[in-house]
């Protein structure tokens, strides 16, 4: 297991948190495969500079994923390494989300984190078919875990 998180904007978070929501969305999953993971942490510039070159989006986001992958369309083999891909948080963003939803900032990060590991996993949210199925599970792992709104 390797969870390589960079810390870009020297946010002070709950020791283990992001790996602990790792671990627990791949347990929920029933993937029990060596992996890596990237997880950086940083400011609201970077992310819009991000979204605008990799998605053609000209605005910042809370969170991006980029996945390795397309575990949508391709099977996960026992016993393979999987180099998952990266996560991108938006720190400030992620905090004003906390306040606008009314729950801490670890809950908002542990949602983040959940979410994009979602996405490396090849779940996505473009139907809405697909959104209920997503947002069911990241719910269920953030309760499996006991981080509340």
């Amino acid at each position: 297991m390797n969870i390589f998180i960079t810390n870009e904007a020297e946010l002070e978070f709950p020791e283990g948190l992001f790996e602990s929501v790792v671990k627990k969305t791949l347990e929920y999953e029933h993937i029990d495969n060596d992996f890596e993971v990237s997880i950086t942490l940083t400011d609201e510039e970077t992310v819009h500079l991000l979204n605008k070159k990799y998605r053609g989006i000209d605005s910042t986001t809370d969170v991006l994923s980029f996945p390795f992958n397309d575990f949508s369309q391709t099977e996960i083999k026992k016993d393979e390494y999987l180099v998952l891909g990266d996560i991108v948080i938006n720190v400030k963003r992620a905090a004003e989300q906390a306040e606008q939803y009314g729950h801490s900032l670890k809950r908002e990060l542990a949602f983040l984190t959940a979410h994009s590991m979602l996405h490396l996993l090849g779940y996505d949210h473009m139907e809405k078919s697909e959104e209920e199925i997503m947002f069911k599970k990241q719910e269920e792992i953030l309760e499996l875990m006991e981080i509340r709104r």
